[in-house]
């Protein structure tokens, strides 16, 4: 794992949403498996025809060590883009984490892998693998642009992009931002006193 993918994997998601005005997040309904599951790596996209999943397999075998698949399903959850076994190929090719506009199906055999998958939830039918789509091109996931290379940062908050060449800019301004966060709690709770002066003062802008 690089030194900056490291640095983001430390970070909130949503302090990395914050860094980028929220203007990159997939949709909420996004979520991991688990709540306890965090992802962080440069993504390597799959654009699929709903209910048509070869497209998978052919990401899990190119993409690199450390990359998250991030998966164009078109939002489609009736059929399911992968299921446990799937997953467990991405996972023993060492892949980060797998990011689905769409739905999987095994959830339980899923969250025993206790691996990264983002999904917008879970169904019962398989999809078919007649190879439709493409692999390492421009996508939209979850209605956020996503491109080859760029920063995929997942928690139990959602997923956020982090395009590339922004990267370091923004990497700095969620710092900034974590802290400034970690200073206010430190300062104000637990004392209802400054509770109520920071409220009023917010109120009064």
């Amino acid at each position: 794992m690089s030194d900056i993918i490291r640095d983001f994997q430390g970070l909130p998601a949503t302090c990395i949403s914050d860094a980028l005005n929220g203007l990159t997040n997939m949709d909420p309904a996004i979520k991991p498996v688990s709540d306890d599951l965090k992802v962080a790596g440069r993504a390597y996209t799959v654009k699929l025809r709903a209910a048509d999943n070869k497209q998978v397999l052919k990401a899990i075998k190119e993409a690199n060590e450390g990359d998250v698949l991030v998966v164009d399903g078109r939002g489609y959850v009736h059929n399911a883009s992968c299921g446990d076994f799937v997953i467990g190929l991405a996972k023993t090719m060492g892949l980060a984490g797998v990011v689905i506009d769409g739905a999987v199906r095994d959830i339980e055999g899923i969250r025993e892998l206790n691996y990264p998958v983002f999904c917008k939830g879970t169904t019962l039918a398989a999809s078919d693998k007649h190879g439709t789509g493409e692999t390492n091109v421009e996508i939209s996931c979850g209605g956020a642009v996503v491109k080859p290379g760029d920063i995929i940062v997942g928690d139990a908050d959602g997923v956020t992009v982090v395009p590339k060449e922004q990267e370091e800019e923004v990497l700095e301004k969620a710092k900034v931002k974590l802290e400034k966060d970690e200073k206010r709690e430190k300062e104000i709770l637990g004392d209802s006193e400054k509770v109520l002066a920071y409220i009023e003062k917010q109120l009064s802008k």
